[in-house]
């Protein structure tokens, strides 16, 4: 009777504790469709019997056998750490996250396929950048289906090979968190500066009470208290790189409403803030001044169907220091995708026009975000996760006049990280010093950061290489990978480059009439140093069929064979070659009076057919060279005396090798 009493009570025991993990479950698939991604994670937890007491979302010593064992809660457990997985993903919990999809990925029911994809972009964002490439590489062999997973996982191949090379060559920049309670709990971001003081978003807790609310779905309710953080815009007085500053918060909000991205019209009169509710979309309100009644700013006003269109989101608005274009993020339709920039005109009277959509050259299928444009520099600084970068959010860099646009370029490491980079706001008119928002250094949310941009200056004068007198209206241009600037040479012929970069250049100096010439840095040149000068830079002179005679170029005796030394002065012509591309040359040997002239013409003939061998042999093509012969036809010095004795010197002369340019 015993035995039975205890056969009945274990087995409720395992009842009760399978109950027990289906409910945690259930809950846990309530709090992930309504995003409340941690809790979720914690109940997902609860689910596959993790200890309470263990520290975090640490995978448990042996835990994956349990996985492998052939049993009913197989199914369960698959579900619970996959889920488990995304949520951890969506809180930005990385670290943790890849622990769970590095166990996910290896399950072979088809549903959790995109684990490999997801455990890849983990280990991407914790910049396991080589690990990263082979598990994308891995999701590709055994993805098969053509959709937007397959080209993602190459666009991701390719930022983690960008990001890469960032690390190894990083950008002058110095970036360093805020250590004051800007920084507070919560997500701090959007800064943005007006009249000294420096406003931003917060999604600080404002209490610790809230009523209750109950999430549900057919099976389970769960009752949670309202979040205490709450988005909401809050001004800074005092300097925000000390620690003695004050805060408060701003009636630049919506009422009863979550409010963040406060932008202000340069007329002082007019601010634009995104609002939200819990189960509305983003929308962008005007505030317009009131002084003198008690507060700063009036109630919210909606704007119209010209910016917010019903059922879509509008957010992140951006006012020029012109006061003429509203710029600002939205996913309503006729965009390239996702989120894509727009700008709307601002009328004389304040109102404004149609919203525009800033284009295909700006605008990826994903998400561009967070608009800053300079009107004096006429650049565009923005966010985009939709093209090769570090990863997450990278800020990209874009010139144009709203009509026309360059190819973005992204800005690099250490601006951007492999986390979420966004809102730029910048301290001077140069755009050198500022403000971003990233969650490069936290678990969960943006935080704001002082970012400073440091240059590196190029120097030097440009000479006429045969008079030794500068040269002025030279065009230089220097150039990396991603860019290039160029400089106009003045009176002295003197240039001078500001960079903010160090990875490397190739200077090329340009002038009509002169042969072009490209000197490169390396970065182990520029690494170690503020300003690199190059003094000594010279052009040499030309005109088309004009003879330019290579000195010292010799043969060996009665032959048409180059000298070793010979085939090194023939390199200065080959960099010539090089470095103008366009130009096409006759090479020619000359010979002095001695010897018969069929003997002389022959043996001139096959000496400067050597010298374009040579050349070919290092790379020159073919058709940019003609070889000849002219013999002794065409002394520049006299064969012998005026009294008939031999000119040892002018015969010297003579005995020449000569290119000139025959086309341009």
């Amino acid at each position: 009777m015993k035995t039975k009493i205890l056969l009945i009570l274990c087995l409720f025991a395992s009842v009760a504790q399978a109950q027990f993990v289906t409910n945690n479950k259930r809950v846990a698939d309530v709090y992930f469709q309504n995003k409340e991604y941690y809790a979720a994670a914690e109940y997902y937890k609860k689910a596959l019997q993790i200890s309470a007491d263990s520290v975090g979302f640490i995978v448990p010593y042996g835990f994956e056998n349990k996985i492998k064992e052939e049993s009913p809660k197989k199914d369960d457990y698959e579900y619970c750490v996959f889920q488990l997985a995304e949520a951890l993903r969506l809180y930005k919990n990385f670290i943790d996250a890849e622990k769970w999809y590095a166990m996910a990925k290896d399950f072979t029911n088809p549903k959790y396929i995109l684990s490999t994809f997801w455990y890849a972009e983990t280990q991407r964002s914790n910049q396991k950048f080589e690990d990263a490439i082979a598990s994308f590489n891995t999701f590709l062999e055994k993805y098969n289906v053509k959709d937007g997973y397959a080209a993602k996982a190459r666009t991701e191949i390719a930022s983690c090979q960008f990001a890469l090379n960032e690390l190894r060559y990083p950008r002058l920049f110095r970036l360093s968190r805020l250590q004051n309670n800007i920084n507070d709990k919560g997500s701090n971001y959007t800064p943005t500066i007006k009249g000294g003081n420096f406003y931003f978003t917060s999604s600080r807790p404002i209490g610790s009470s809230g009523k209750k609310e109950v999430l549900s779905d057919k099976n389970v309710k769960v009752a949670k208290k309202e979040t205490p953080f709450i988005n909401a815009v809050y001004v800074a007085t005092g300097n925000p790189l000390t620690e003695s500053i004050s805060i408060r918060k701003t009636a630049v909000d919506g009422a009863a409403k979550e409010s963040a991205a406060p932008a202000f019209h340069p007329n002082g009169k007019i601010a634009y803030v995104t609002s939200w509710t819990a189960l509305g979309n983003k929308k962008i309100y005007q505030l317009n001044a009131t002084p003198g009644v008690g507060k700063d700013w009036s109630e919210p006003i909606e704007l119209g169907g010209q910016i917010n269109v019903k059922g879509f989101n509008a957010m992140q608005p951006f006012v020029t220091r012109d006061g003429k274009y509203l710029v600002f993020s939205s996913d309503r339709p006729g965009g390239s995708g996702k989120y894509d920039l727009w700008y709307a005109p601002i009328r004389t009277d304040g109102s404004l026009g149609l919203a525009v959509n800033m284009g295909k050259v700006i605008n990826t299928p994903d998400d561009e975000e967070a608009p800053y444009y300079n009107v004096s520099t006429k650049k565009l600084l923005y966010s985009s996760n939709g093209r090769v970068g570090m990863g997450g959010f990278d800020f990209f860099e874009s010139e144009g006049d709203f009509g026309k646009w360059t190819e973005p370029r992204n800005l690099g490491y250490p601006f951007n990280s492999s986390k979420d980079d966004l809102y730029f706001t910048p301290l001077d008119n140069a755009d050198s010093e500022g403000y971003i928002s990233s969650d490069r250094e936290s678990v969960c949310c943006l935080e704001i950061f002082h970012v400073k941009r440091e240059f590196l200056v190029i120097q030097g004068i440009l000479l006429d290489c045969n008079t030794r007198k500068p040269l002025q209206d030279a065009t230089v241009t220097l150039a990396d990978s991603a860019q290039q600037f160029k400089f106009t040479t003045d009176e002295n012929g003197q240039y001078t480059f500001k960079i903010n970069s160090n990875r490397g250049f190739k200077l090329t100096a340009e002038k009509e009439k002169y042969f072009s010439k490209n000197i490169s840095f390396s970065y182990d040149q520029l690494a170690q140093k503020d300003t690199l000068f190059s003094p000594e830079l010279c052009l040499i002179p030309y005109e088309i069929d004009k003879p330019i005679v290579l000195k010292d170029v010799l043969y060996e005796f009665n032959k048409a064979d180059l000298t070793e030394d010979s085939k090194g002065k023939l390199d200065y012509l080959y960099t010539i070659m090089v470095d103008n591309p366009t130009i096409e040359i006759e090479l020619s040997s000359h010979t002095d009076s001695k010897g018969g002239e069929a003997y002389n013409m022959d043996l001139s003939e096959r000496r400067a057919k050597s010298c374009v061998d040579y050349l070919i042999g290092k790379g020159i093509p073919k058709n940019r060279m003609t070889s000849k012969g002219y013999g002794k036809t065409r002394p520049i010095a006299p064969n012998e005396f005026p009294n008939g004795k031999d000119n040892p010197a002018g015969r010297a002369l003579n005995r020449r090798t000569e290119f000139k340019v025959t086309k341009k």
